[in-house]
């Protein structure tokens, strides 16, 4: 049976840059390896995507709709469907002495954020600087093997993968079908600052994924660290 919008997969994939066969990006820990991507520390798994949520671009939201669990298809994904084309406008020259206003020391590759927009500097000349706030994947086609691996019908699943996606595992999910609530336990002895930013956004995500949830209730448990056996 084809997918639809709204329905939750996890799908591994691989995506290439036409242009050069450069391999960009992969769930597959062994190919990051062999292409010098391997980043220690990532997590190489299915990914979970809500299809129609624009969790990817367009045309592989496009191909899932098309695809069954366990399917396995390649596809060449145009600009277009992609990252968009290259917009000539949004390479801009900027003074030398803004970036010294902010203590920043601006090189070519540099990534920075203008104004809240992403932007990498490509040169820095005669007190110029050339910055170009374009994706870095706009004007590409892009090479994409996609495999569906599951598909999510339960609802306590899906908010566990909404969770997991953002980096954060609940200890216990449960749904009241009458008034449509979640309740979302913690255990966790680690409770940092990032952490809790991440489970106050999980609502949010629930709530735009999910029209059958109405509510949403956390509560945390806090268990007592072990103490080290004296040796």
């Amino acid at each position: 049976m084809a997918l639809s919008d709204g329905d939750f997969v996890k799908i591994d994939y691989s995506v290439w840059r036409v242009a050069d066969n450069q391999l960009l990006e992969t769930t597959n820990e062994q190919l990051a390896k062999e292409n010098g991507i391997y980043s220690e520390g990532s997590k190489y798994a299915p990914v979970l995507v809500v299809i129609g949520k624009r969790d990817v671009v367009k045309g592989v939201d496009e191909a899932l709709k098309k695809m069954s669990v366990n399917e396995e298809k390649e596809i060449v994904v145009e600009p277009k469907d992609a990252f968009g084309e290259r917009d000539p406008s949004l390479v801009k020259v900027i003074a030398l002495s803004e970036f010294r206003k902010r203590d920043i020391d601006p090189y070519p590759g540099m990534v920075i954020s203008l104004d809240g927009v992403e932007a990498v500097v490509k040169s820095v000349n005669s007190g110029r600087v050339i910055v170009d706030e374009n994706n870095p994947l706009a004007g590409e086609s892009l090479k994409y093997k996609i495999k569906v691996t599951e598909k999510l019908d339960k609802d306590e699943d899906k908010i566990k993968a909404i969770a997991e996606k953002l980096g954060i595992t609940p200890s216990s999910i449960s749904i009241d079908p009458a008034t449509k609530t979640a309740k979302i336990e913690f255990n966790t002895q680690e409770k940092t600052a990032e952490y809790e930013a991440k489970k106050s956004s999980l609502p949010t995500y629930v709530f735009t994924y999910m029209d059958s949830i109405e509510k949403v209730e956390i509560k945390d448990t806090y268990t007592r660290p072990k103490k080290e056996e004296q040796k």
